[in-house]
């Protein structure tokens, strides 16, 4: 392997520990790192992936699993199984309490727990994994082999909304969301400091609908902004492992991604 790396724990606000993937250059010295928030299938092999390409370049990646406290629960396979049952609804029935309930019925125990976590506990969960990304940053800053005000940040689907959130809470050099959600408040756009790129799928319409209302606010708070989507391409795009992948527009967006990090984490080195 040309990159080092190491599975370690940080503790997390509330005392938790939290499994966390840090790939870094074999190089001496202190690099830029980079946070890596995961999909909604956890941190997997993919997402480690990610962390050790972007250690193939000068960067520390450093990927926590946000399910930590449930990992037992929250496996990759079982997520998997419980969100099949989801897509089985028809899209015009997601938000019929009717069909919901249907589904909530005909699950096991865990899978209930999965849909809660995903869908009805949705926005708790998500204000968790925030406060555990702060103590992540804490964590980056202060490893020997990082620069510790040098930081990115990247994340994918559940990641990129939660990519664009701590843009609204912590300066970075630089963040690309990859088909995140705005951040809530769309307001909380005034409070970002770095420059962000967002990616996008073009048939990905829960997610792209909301990018008129985000540009307008970024245009309105005079932030530094650029966009990119990929006409004809599905959400999870980037993801090689799973059946959205696209070649052409996963090689473009990590040339552009990286040269978006290389411009903002290593100018002026």
């Amino acid at each position: 392997m040309d990159f080092l790396n190491q599975t370690v724990t940080f503790k997390c606000f509330d005392g938790a520990d939290m499994t966390t993937y840090v790939a870094a250059p074999k190089s001496e010295g202190r690099h830029p790192a980079i946070i890596i928030v995961h999909e909604a299938w956890g941190l997997n092999e993919q997402i480690k992936g990610v962390a050790e390409i972007f250690a193939q370049q000068g960067f520390v990646g450093i990927a926590p699993h946000l399910f930590s406290r449930e990992k037992d629960l929250l496996t990759e396979q079982a997520i998997e199984k419980a969100m099949t049952r989801m897509w089985q609804i028809p899209p015009e029935k997601r938000n019929d309490p009717a069909a919901i309930q249907s589904l909530m019925e005909s699950l096991s125990e865990n899978e209930r727990k999965i849909m809660n976590f995903f869908f009805t506990g949705r926005e708790n969960a998500e204000k968790t994994m925030a406060q555990d990304l702060l103590c992540c940053i804490n964590y980056a800053k202060n490893l020997e082999m990082v620069e510790g005000e040098r930081l990115g940040i990247t994340g994918f689907c559940l990641g990129g909304g939660l990519t664009y959130q701590l843009a609204t809470e912590y300066p970075f050099c630089a963040a690309v969301p990859f088909y995140g959600a705005n951040p809530k408040p769309l307001d909380a756009v005034a409070k970002i400091k770095c420059p962000v790129f967002g990616i996008y799928a073009g048939e990905d319409l829960r997610i792209t609908s909301g990018v008129p209302a985000l540009v307008e606010s970024m245009i309105g708070h005079k932030k530094t902004f650029q966009m990119k989507i990929y006409q004809g391409t599905q959400h999870a795009f980037f993801n090689e492992n799973r059946p959205s992948y696209n070649k052409d527009a996963a090689e473009d967006a990590w040339t552009m991604t990286l040269a978006f990090f290389n411009k903002y984490l290593k100018a002026n080195k």
